[in-house]
């Protein structure tokens, strides 16, 4: 697989996802259901039990008796292929959605989402910080952003440079951020400092040429700065033998960024990225720390690798959904 992500731009091949959630979507919904609470219980015997429902818990912090409104949620038997949904949003919801009962009512947000919602909803994204619990998480557009990597470049051999690709929305009030970064680092000896994309109100010198995901990894640092809601790179980098280097997040997805520990995962800098040469020139001289913080990043990432386990996650999180809103 890692060779055809090479040939395929070095991402997960797209027809193969199409094709197995086409074939998914054929499987009847009521064969499903009637296992469902069989494949629930399995977790009661698991030695990890504990891992599992803390992780539900961390991804649905609604009450019980949330209140979700019958004029503002559909039904699931609602939630098919073609109706308004975008693709990625619609079958990575779809893959547990066709597990419950057609009459459960729910409410789902599509897209990059910051505000939490007034209703309990699920989302790709939330805001860490404050009263989040409406905002329950599931593993949306995970083709996208669930792309993990292998470097075999060790830390020590890598160009002792920091590198930024991402773009700039300049319709989005987040990508003031990344905007501020290029002000202040574009031609910069520290950093290889580019936008992917084009736009009249950014200089026309900060576009350069697509690199792909393995370009990045010659770099010993990577820029990892927020765009619409969380920075997507962020996962893939995580799991090579460059550093993610970014300010402390303020918006989180299934990967739990919440959780992430400053200078254990990442190397955090200011949110005025001010300090960038100072973290980079201290770990380049503490390599054996950089690459402590490595094995830090990987074993993160190790967590999400379980697909089974993932689905348990994920089904027990929708049944937490439906339970907490009074319909189980």
């Amino acid at each position: 697989m890692n060779e055809l992500n090479r040939i395929f731009h070095n991402k997960p091949v797209k027809f193969f996802y199409f094709v197995r959630n086409f074939v998914r979507y054929a499987v009847p919904r009521p064969l499903l259901q009637r296992r469902l609470d069989e494949v629930l219980s399995e977790v009661e015997r698991r030695s990890d039990r504990d891992y599992i429902l803390q992780r539900v818990s961390y991804y649905n912090r609604l009450p019980e008796g949330a209140t979700l409104p019958v004029e503002r949620s559909k039904p699931l038997g609602e939630h098919r292929f073609g109706k308004g949904v975008r693709t990625a949003y619609f079958f990575d919801s779809y893959e547990f959605t066709r597990w419950f009962d057609d009459a459960l009512r729910w409410n789902m947000i599509p897209g990059d989402v910051t505000q939490v919602p007034d209703i309990p909803s699920v989302v790709k994204s939330r805001p860490i910080a404050g009263d989040n619990a409406n905002s329950v998480l599931l593993n949306l557009d995970k083709f996208r952003h669930f792309v993990f990597l292998r470097d075999d470049i060790p830390f020590r051999e890598k160009e002792d440079r920091a590198i930024f690709r991402c773009a700039i929305n300049c319709h989005h009030p987040n990508h003031h951020l990344r905007r501020r970064f290029m002000e202040r680092y574009f031609g910069s000896a520290c950093c290889d400092a580019g936008i992917s994309n084009r736009h009249a109100s950014l200089p026309p010198e900060w576009t350069k040429p697509h690199i792909s995901m393995y370009d990045h990894l010659r770099y010993r640092y990577i820029l990892t700065i927020e765009g619409n809601d969380v920075a997507t790179n962020l996962k893939w980098v995580m799991s090579t033998n460059s550093l993610p280097v970014m300010p402390r997040p303020t918006y989180e997805t299934w990967f739990m960024e919440g959780t992430l520990v400053p200078n254990y995962h990442y190397v955090e800098i200011r949110p005025d990225y001010a300090d960038l040469e100072e973290r980079m020139h201290y770990f380049s001289s503490h390599p054996e720390q950089a690459e402590a913080m490595i094995r830090h990043a990987h074993d993160y990432i190790r967590q999400f690798r379980d697909p089974h386990r993932e689905r348990l996650i994920s089904l027990l999180v929708l049944h937490r959904y439906f339970e907490c809103t009074g319909q189980l």
